[in-house]
């Protein structure tokens, strides 16, 4: 073994910014491409858009002005603006903040003094300007690397600050901001402070009633048991209401942050929900009856909040403050006070609010008759067959650090036939991605009651594969990704598959745990190159690069794909497109229009749809001189859709 050496030459210190370049996922968690709401990009927007929130909530600036273009990011608000002297200080020098002084910013977003530093530090461009009083004073850094150090010149402009940055390609490597992601994160801003103006590319965000007004945006009245009840407190604001859906769905927020994760906020809350209603009926209600189908959303200020993870989606404080009641006292008090007066003022709901337990208790009952039985079959199949090739690290594994990354890149691709599963199988990384193998078309479930899960041995098997049969918490995936062919047949079963998932497991696709998995249509590859072309645009680009003398390979499904080549495909250069639900999204309008009987209204979507693609085709062929060919096409075509 050869002699390693260890002296003091072997010690580094490091700076600030090249700390953050090494480490980046100690500050922002994972780099990703902008795919997933939870990437890197969005954590430098929510870092910067922090501070300009903490500025409106000491009553500093009604408006916020955020623009995105070509991968640019500038936000401006309109506070007190950073105190000139400290601006560059403020954006490049780790414990450096107005953050520290608790009494000027109490209950802030962020404490630690990092956030617009690890934004400076992974961007190709950062500028930022700070105007007081009818003085600016702007720095512009590459990478952390202070470049410009503008004067202090006279300015005409509002008090506030801008910042404006580019991500650094070489840590976000090809990414792009969706603005689906991007508008719900600046929602979730509007909702917790009411009155607030967020401009996104011109487009206005504001909410007049908080979260009354965000569980409203995520359903409709007629989706709902009761009309939403909305209870508010000093440092405690809680919306929520009953619907059909299957699950729990909570949105939590603490100082402002949207703790996707949960923590022990959430968990006081469920607890006093539970609490006070088997107490205001005098029942002892199961738990799970009582919270199913819950639509909630809860949001507390806190003194000092302490996070799980630099990203802040997890709260670990127990305490309000240091002065404080612990967390699960101040909101059990706060909802058995309110929630049971409104409960003795409002009989409706409270009626309401009955009904849909005992619905939950007569399934839940009716489906504990074939539960143990499914569980059996479940684990049998799971010993006996391949339908299920497992990886050595999980999601439900916990946060540890150690582990981080390879938690969060934890992939089950749940794909069609032998062919196709064998191929991603013999490709995939061990460690973190996972196969399961479907047999012939799932059912569609649409309409139906939860008790399919358990009689349908697929989908028995699939929730069992994922590990969410009793709750989210124990998703043994982070990227769920349903990889099916690009013909007919295989986008039927990915609509089967997002129908299941809507139905009864929504919460999975809400907290962005479902993907698409992108394969290539096509390889154009001559003696020397290769190029994998996902779209005809694609190919014909490839084409000409290798300047007309290419052989051209149409990928008719997956199996037909090798493992050689899968590798590059769910590697570093894999393509996921995410299932997003929007603000307006609505579930079951959605699965109705597609999976429910032949509405009018999707037969004359198709035929419209279709007659639109025949005249592109027949204008194409009419240019081509193949008049009898297409007027015989079409003719036949029209017919068989009629």
């Amino acid at each position: 073994m050869a002699k390693v050496t260890y002296n003091e030459d072997n010690i580094r210190s490091l700076d600030w910014k090249e700390h953050i370049r090494m480490r980046p996922g100690m500050y922002i968690g994972k780099l990703g491409d902008g795919s997933a709401a939870d990437d890197g990009i969005y954590v430098l927007l929510k870092e910067v858009i922090d501070n300009s929130i903490d500025e409106y909530v000491m009553g500093h600036g009604k408006v916020i002005d955020v623009t995105i273009k070509e991968g640019i990011v500038s936000i401006r608000d309109y506070g007190r603006g950073i105190p000139l002297g400290k601006v560059i200080d403020c954006v490049s020098k780790i414990n450096t903040g107005g953050k520290y002084d608790s009494k000027a910013f109490k209950k802030s977003v962020g404490l630690n003094g990092v956030g617009t530093k690890a934004v400076n530090a992974l961007s190709d461009y950062f500028k930022v300007q700070a105007v007081r009083e009818g003085k600016a004073k702007q720095a512009e850094f590459e990478r952390g690397e202070l470049t410009k150090d503008h004067k202090v010149k006279k300015m005409t402009e509002d008090n506030g600050t801008l910042v404006m940055f580019k991500p650094d390609s070489s840590v976000f490597k090809k990414y792009k901001f969706r603005m689906d992601y991007v508008e719900n994160q600046l929602w979730n801003y509007a909702y917790l402070n009411a009155g607030l103006k967020i401009r996104l590319n011109g487009k206005i965000l504001q909410s007049k009633n908080g979260l009354l007004d965000l569980l409203e945006r995520k359903t409709t009245s007629e989706h709902l048991r009761y009309p939403i009840i909305h209870l508010k407190g000093e440092d405690i604001e809680v919306a929520l209401s009953h619907g059909n859906h299957y699950g729990e769905q909570y949105y939590s927020f603490v100082n402002g942050q949207n703790t996707t994760q949960g923590g022990t906020h959430l968990n006081a809350f469920k607890e006093a929900v539970v609490e006070t209603i088997q107490k205001h009926y005098n029942k002892s209600f199961h738990r799970k009856d009582i919270l199913s189908s819950i639509m909630a959303a809860i949001s507390v200020r806190v003194e000092e909040p302490v996070f799980e993870s630099q990203t802040k989606t997890k709260l670990g404080s127990t305490d309000i403050g240091p002065d404080g009641p612990t967390i699960r006292t101040f909101i059990g008090h706060f909802i058995k006070e309110k929630l049971d007066n409104f409960l003795h003022r409002n009989e409706e709901v409270k009626k309401a609010i009955e009904k849909r337990i005992m619905q939950s208790q007569r399934e839940r009952q009716e489906i504990a008759g074939i539960k143990k039985l499914a569980n059996t079959r479940a684990k049998k199949a799971n010993l006996h067959n391949k339908k299920l090739r497992d990886c050595r690290v999980h999601y439900s594994d916990g946060p540890r650090k150690s582990d981080e990354e390879k938690r969060l890149a934890t992939t089950i691709f749940i794909t069609e036939g032998d062919s196709a599963s064998g191929s991603i199988t013999k490709a995939r990384d061990v460690q973190t991605q996972a196969v399961f193998s479907l047999r012939g078309k799932p059912l569609n479930c649409f309409g139906l009651t939860k008790k399919v899960v358990y009689e349908n041995e697929e989908f028995n098997l699939l929730q069992h594969a994922l590990n969410i049969e009793d709750s989210l918490d124990d998703l043994r995936y982070n990227r769920v990704v349903i990889a099916t062919d690009a013909d007919v047949d295989g986008m039927h079963i990915r609509l089967l598959l997002l129908t299941f998932f809507l139905q009864f497991f929504p919460e999975l696709v809400r907290n962005g745990h479902l993907f698409i998995l992108e394969t290539p249509l096509f390889r154009v590859r001559d003696k020397k190159d290769t190029y994998y072309c996902y779209s005809d645009q694609e190919r014909l680009e490839a084409i000409d690069k290798l300047r007309g003398k290419a052989e051209i390979t149409r990928f008719k499904g997956l199996g037909e794909i090798s493992p050689n080549e899968f590798g590059d495909f769910i590697g570093e250069n894999i393509r996921l497109e995410p299932v997003v639900m929007n603000e307006d999204t609505d579930i079951d309008k959605i699965l109705s229009y597609y999976m429910g009987k032949n509405t009018p209204a999707r037969q004359e979507f198709i035929i419209d749809n279709l007659r639109v693609e025949l005249d592109e085709v027949e204008e194409k062929a009419l240019l081509d001189g193949e008049e009898e060919l297409v007027e015989a096409e079409v003719s036949e075509t029209v017919e068989v859709v009629e």
